[in-house]
């Protein structure tokens, strides 16, 4: 597996898609760190091998391949390594932010669940 090295060892990503519902909607913000460990059943920052332009938050199941299989907490909304394959995990989640709790009240939430928006998140020059 390839090492990275990062200017800082935190990165803040916000939730752009529905795939991790409920636990994470979109708006909400994460804090993962690059020096945790990642370990099975954490959620990560990772990158598909097969799209290594898209930076996603995902559920790791299992290490498989030199990488990890993920997957998504809601299934029905969001594509992981049943579509996309292994993924390189970079970072494990350390905290997480709920800033969408307004909008898990609204009408718009259940309507974005339905539609199945993808899981992605933007980078942190760009929340």
């Amino acid at each position: 597996m390839r090492t990275m090295k990062y200017l800082l060892p935190w990165q803040v990503a916000r939730v752009v898609g529905p795939s991790m519902t409920p636990g994470l909607l979109p708006g909400d913000l994460v804090l993962a760190s690059y020096r945790a460990p990642v370990v099975a059943g954490a959620v990560v920052l990772a990158r598909f091998r097969s799209h290594p332009e898209l930076l996603v938050i995902k559920r790791a199941v299992r290490e498989q391949e030199g990488g990890w299989l993920l997957a998504s907490d809601n299934a029905r909304a969001g594509s992981d390594s049943r579509q996309h394959g292994v993924a390189e995990a970079l970072a494990r989640v350390r905290w997480t932010w709920p800033l969408a709790a307004a909008h898990r009240r609204t009408r718009w939430s259940s309507w974005s669940r339905l539609l199945g928006h993808r899981v992605a998140v933007r980078p942190p020059w760009d929340l």
